[in-house]
């Protein structure tokens, strides 16, 4: 298990205080709903948004799940190290496991976690895509622990994509975000292929790509 500690540590931490204080910037916009999705603190629930909105996700964790941080299920590698020291510095937590194709170790990783009464974060069609695309294994967990999933949609105002493989979003500083949240209970998920189906369905519409945050343009591309 890889781990990074000491000076490399230290110098994550002026990038971790960066984006905590860019996501103080954005101006967050929901309806009366959305706020009361997100604030659903009753049960554990597992909390899944597209991998290219994480940027999101420590913001969100923190207007409206204070004291509900998630765990996030990050890979034992040396990059994985490094995520994971740097999601720490944003607010968030981390299981450290395999992540591919969330096979048995990482979902056992994640029963474990809600079993013991905390709050996680999945990326259905991470860690390397295709984007946009529900991987059967990110229904396993809320299945097997019967765990509400609150779907999490972002649309930018304004934002950059990277040229990585899911166009990861950044929201430009002081812009407004559309935020969307949306409550599925475990007994809409008691088919497997159904509950893909829907989460793709629901995610899609949560989550519209504005014209030129698609990556169809190119001046937004960075």
């Amino acid at each position: 298990m890889h781990e990074i500690a000491g000076w490399r540590r230290v110098l994550l931490w002026p990038f971790g205080l960066l984006v905590r204080l860019w996501g103080l910037s954005l101006r967050f916009d929901l309806t009366p709903a959305d706020w009361a999705a997100y604030r659903k603190c009753d049960v554990p629930v597992a909390m899944v948004l597209w991998h290219n909105r994480l940027f999101l996700a420590a913001e969100i964790v923190r207007r409206f799940r204070a004291g509900r941080i998630p765990y996030a299920l990050v890979s034992a590698s040396q990059d994985g190290a490094w995520l994971s020291a740097f999601f720490s510095l944003a607010g968030l937590k981390t299981v450290r496991g395999s992540s591919s194709r969330l096979g048995r170790e990482a979902a056992t990783a994640l029963v474990d976690t809600l079993r013991a009464g905390h709050d996680i974060g999945i990326t259905p069609d991470g860690p390397r895509g295709p984007r946009y695309e529900v991987k059967p294994g990110s229904v396993i967990v809320a299945r097997r622990t019967r765990a509400p999933l609150l779907l999490i949609g972002g649309e930018f105002e304004a934002a950059w994509q990277l040229r990585s493989w899911d166009r990861f979003c950044v929201p430009q500083p002081f812009s407004r975000v559309r935020m969307r949240c949306e409550v599925v209970l475990p007994d809409q998920l008691a088919d497997r292929d159904a509950a893909v189906a829907l989460l793709q369905a629901r995610l899609a519409a949560l989550n519209p790509d504005r014209p030129g945050t698609d990556g169809t343009a190119p001046g937004r591309v960075i």
